[in-house]
């Protein structure tokens, strides 16, 4: 693990709390889909990505997802970080959208390094404002952004987060993550592959030049 830990943290942290979060953190490995956060469920740690993608979810009433954002390596779900300070539970579903190698580290720990090691203070109010921007990125795109707009940057993101120019996505899981229909999304991804922008294969898209 503290190979993992140096690989990714060695830059931000102190060794000293590498080697605690090695001592008391547990190493776990998600697969592509597994659900690693449920909404309604209570959190006793938080988790620092090694390894793979985790996607943050917010559901309505109806039981629709919405996407909130990605979780890249290196980086914490500060969504779960509040509800672990406060108690609460979760008001976010977190799903590996790869295959990902995490590290929980326990609610107790994350309390007590936040007054004895400045390099995780800032780490933690560093993640607070990229997940912040996030946020507003995300209702931005709801409130200002057409469709297709929103469609062509999703795509764009998901080609970042898996490093690979074959999206392994229905339209129908495209469409919940956006928030409309499959119908909606079969038609604007049809205009990008008659643009020359994509290529629709089964259950994938080749993103050609978007």
């Amino acid at each position: 693990m503290i190979a993992s830990l140096k690989e990714n943290f060695n830059s931000r942290f102190e060794k000293d709390l590498l080697e605690e979060i090695s001592e008391t953190g547990r190493l776990i490995q998600v697969k592509e889909g597994e659900r690693l956060i449920e909404i309604g469920e209570y959190l006793r740690s938080m988790p620092l990505l090694i390894s793979g993608a985790i996607k943050i979810l917010r559901e309505d009433q109806n039981g629709d997802e919405l996407l909130l954002y990605f979780i890249e390596k290196g980086d914490t779900c500060d969504m779960s970080l509040i509800c672990c300070l406060g108690h609460n539970k979760s008001e976010i579903r977190a799903v590996a959208e790869l295959n990902s190698e995490i590290i929980m580290i326990p609610v107790q720990k994350m309390e007590e390094w936040m007054g004895k090691y400045k390099s995780w203070r800032n780490f933690v109010l560093q993640s607070y404002h990229e997940r912040m921007l996030e946020m507003l990125d995300a209702i931005d795109n709801l409130a200002f952004n057409k469709l297709d707009e929103r469609l062509v940057k999703y795509l764009k993101e998901k080609q970042k987060i898996t490093n690979n120019d074959i999206i392994q996505s229905t339209h129908q899981e495209i469409a919940y993550e956006l928030y409309t229909s499959r119908v909606v999304i079969s038609r604007l991804l049809k205009k990008l592959e008659n643009t020359g922008q994509i290529e629709l294969q089964r259950n994938s898209i080749r993103i050609i030049n978007l």
